[in-house]
């Protein structure tokens, strides 16, 4: 019987410095590609190099941050109780999602990237205003065209829902003055760990919230005391946010609560603002006798509490993403859970 000829490459070295040769470009496209979309979104991790205007200033509005808002309005929607699937409370919704996200929230982002640029220069060098991808000029043009065309869509979505009084206007004034409060001297409220993340929690909470039920039903003094007291979930929401800035934050002497208490303490004090007002929520629940709304809440808690334990206070710096991923959706989830729980008590 002849030996088969051997399927081997005669040189092994250079077989493999050949894979590499081929694997290593892919693998560093993926990363570039990764690095830019991460850039677009406004995300950790991005990479400098963007030359288009256009998408440098969608860099600076941080869109992947505007997800929590139009949800906000959508569980703002369902306490209404008063939402129904009809051609014209679908546009009313967009129109308000768009209010919410891509205009307040893209100003306030612009804002506080404007005012956080020496910041950004330590923490985040790759942002647009550090860069020099775009002048302050630019900035400024873009933060005033934002915050005016939030304010005309608001007025025009109080005339759309018939308000007597521009509850939505309103709110829109009011939300604007906190991001300027939290993100500009002399107040910034942000140098106060505990004040600028319930304001920051409360802006991503309270305030699409009541817009959502304004918009289709009548906001009552219980819904916004209810929303401000998510909010404090909310606020450990915004101190994980924290972690990525420590060392920034540490040698301009802002008090973010990671600086303040450590990183050990603040990741416990954030696990335990998130777990314990969703519970006492779940409880006001069982109160207005929604139990099984109660129960559902309950159980999207527990896979939160498991990625805390799994991900975040083993090491809240480097898995602060991750478990923002794996874990934010349970708790947006649950939001919808308490909205819908609200709207069917007709709270």
């Amino acid at each position: 019987m002849s030996e088969s000829t051997p399927i081997n490459p005669s040189n092994p070295t250079e077989a493999l410095d050949s894979a590499e040769v081929n694997v290593i470009p892919e693998v560093t496209d993926a990363v570039a590609r990764s690095a830019k979309t991460r850039q677009l979104l406004g995300m950790k991790g991005a990479a400098p190099g963007e030359t288009s205007l256009w998408k440098i200033r969608l860099q600076l509005m941080k869109p992947i941050t505007w997800i929590p808002l139009i949800w906000g309005v959508v569980c703002g929607a369902a306490s209404s109780g008063e939402f129904t699937w009809t051609l014209e409370n679908v546009l009313k919704s967009a129109a308000c999602m768009l209010l919410a996200g891509p205009v307040m929230t893209g100003y306030t982002q612009i804002l506080n990237d404007y005012y956080d640029r020496e910041i950004d220069a330590i923490n985040e060098p790759y942002r647009p205003i550090p860069s020099g991808a775009i002048s302050l000029p630019q900035v400024i043009t873009q933060i005033w065209v934002l915050l005016l065309s939030g304010y005309a869509l608001a007025f025009i979505l109080d005339l759309w829902a018939g308000h007597t009084f521009p509850t939505i206007t309103a709110i829109a004034l009011i939300g604007s003055f906190i991001a300027y409060i939290y993100s500009a001297p002399p107040l910034k409220l942000k140098q106060n760990g505990w004040l600028g993340s319930y304001a920051l929690g409360a802006s991503y909470i309270t305030l699409p919230w009541c817009t959502g039920h304004a918009l289709f039903g009548d906001l009552s003094p219980t819904i916004v005391i209810l929303t401000m007291f998510y909010s404090l979930a909310g606020l450990g929401i915004a101190i994980v946010n924290d972690f990525k800035s420590v060392e920034g934050d540490r040698q301009l002497g802002l008090n973010s609560l990671p600086v303040v208490f450590g990183i050990t303490t603040a990741a416990w004090i954030c696990v335990v603002m998130i777990d314990l007002f969703q519970g006492l929520i779940a409880a006001y629940l069982v109160i207005i006798h929604e139990n099984l709304y109660a129960a559902i809440l309950v159980l999207l808690i527990i896979p939160q509490i498991t990625l805390q334990d799994m991900y975040f206070l083993r090491d809240p710096i480097s898995n602060d993403v991750k478990y923002q991923a794996s874990a934010q959706p349970f708790l947006v989830l649950g939001m919808l859970v308490t909205g819908l729980a609200l709207g069917h008590a007709g709270i």
